[in-house]
């Protein structure tokens, strides 16, 4: 007998986000869809190292049970880390380890939110964030973005008339999936700045604020936070591992001690191997160097598909300029059903993930989110050229 799916699975199910890593393994297909990162930007050889030594070192402590909050250098080095590169002030007690920051996002769902309430987001945003706020059956505020991120105006002016306030507000500010575009500083401000003067909280999501290609990202929106009003998310999924699933959330440390409490019920802690692999590989700084090599690669990649698109698409799309992170964000001009037409892209040879897939509600059809992160240039290159072939059959059509 199968099991019945509650009305919560339902509001979770999201097709595009099955069929990315479905389009990965298809044979002959160049996918342009999944935002991982690169297998040679995986430094396979020093993580095998890593993980010898912690287990020689102290094998039987790794493979115990551990703290719920995370392994304590490891929180330390996070700490030092924040403070030095991102210019947030955290504690050790004001970190929690999470199993990527997907997990970070569910702690904090089951830890705020109650059916019907409010939440402000991007709009477009990230696909799994909404799947994740939709499970907790919430109603979703969509603000909408430009080339400088989420339009925190509008957001002032609905909240100005919107009752009640949302519960918080989830921003991917710096190389935002799916558009690739960063919020600038002084949104980010003026988005803090409406935080206090509501009484709102920000969950600021900075999976890709390592990844930056070009001068340096705007300051955290966390390190200018003192009143505890920000909740960030980092992770090193794609920068170290996404196998080895580590994650972190930095909040005051009451928000973190509750937080906790969600974690052990959900899986008691995140995986004590992985969790000392990690703290090696910050510790002994080979992040640092890493950061600079898989930069260099990316960069690379980031031009080809940049450069393709000026080839193949020009007159065709309009698309991002993205300064770090996995993607561009391209917005077709002419008639163009971007999710109608990906069976025939696959038939091809490309796969893309259709731009509806990030929307709230009806929205981005004739938009595709377009990963650089996971192909070569030449492949890139090829999957750009079949990609303008598509659009100009279609609009033929």
């Amino acid at each position: 007998m199968a099991l019945i799916p509650s009305e919560r699975f339902e509001r979770m199910e999201n097709p595009a986000a099955r069929e990315i890593f479905k389009m990965l393994e298809l044979p002959g297909v160049i996918s342009l869809a999944g935002g991982f990162p690169a297998d040679d930007s995986l430094p396979a050889r020093d993580l095998e190292i890593l993980a010898g030594e912690v287990l020689a070192k102290d094998g039987p402590a790794v493979l115990q049970y551990g703290p719920v909050a995370g392994y304590g250098p490891l929180l330390e080095n996070v700490s030092d880390w924040l403070q030095r590169r991102k210019k947030i002030t955290a504690a050790p007690e004001e970190i929690l380890i999470t199993s990527g920051s997907q997990q970070a996002l569910d702690l904090l769902g089951k830890l705020c939110l109650e059916e019907g309430d409010l939440v402000a987001v991007e709009e477009p945003t990230y696909l799994t964030a909404l799947q994740t706020f939709n499970s907790y059956r919430v109603r979703l505020l969509p603000i909408p973005c430009d080339g400088e991120g989420m339009l925190v105006g509008v957001l002032e002016k609905t909240l100005a008339v919107c009752r009640p306030k949302p519960k918080f507000v989830y921003t991917v500010a710096s190389f935002q999936n799916p558009t690739g575009v960063t919020l600038n500083a002084k949104r980010r401000e003026e988005l803090l700045g409406l935080a206090e003067k509501h009484g709102l909280h920000i969950i600021e999501d900075d999976a890709y604020g390592d990844l930056c290609y070009e001068g340096e990202a705007p300051p955290a929106i966390k390190s200018m936070d003192r009143n505890g009003r920000v909740v960030y998310l980092g992770s090193f999924s794609k920068t170290i591992s996404p196998g080895l699933r580590v994650g972190y959330l930095a909040a005051d440390r009451e928000a973190r001690a509750k937080a906790a409490v969600v974690k052990q019920v959900l899986d008691v802690h995140t995986s004590g191997l992985s969790q000392r692999i990690v703290c090696e590989f910050l510790g002994r700084g080979r992040f640092e160097r890493h950061l600079e090599s898989i930069r260099t690669g990316y960069l690379k990649k980031r031009d080809a598909m940049l450069s393709a698109l000026n080839r193949h698409l020009s007159g065709l799309a309009k698309w991002t300029r993205p300064r770090g992170g996995f993607f561009v964000w391209v917005q077709v001009t002419g008639p163009f059903d971007s999710g109608a037409a990906l069976p025939e892209a696959i038939r091809r040879g490309v796969a893309y993930v259709p731009g509806e897939a990030f929307f709230t509600r009806q929205g981005g059809r004739d938009s595709l989110r377009l990963s650089f992160s996971g192909s070569d240039p030449a492949r890139i290159e090829r999957g750009i050229e079949i990609l303008g072939g598509l659009i100009r059959d279609y609009e033929r059509c």
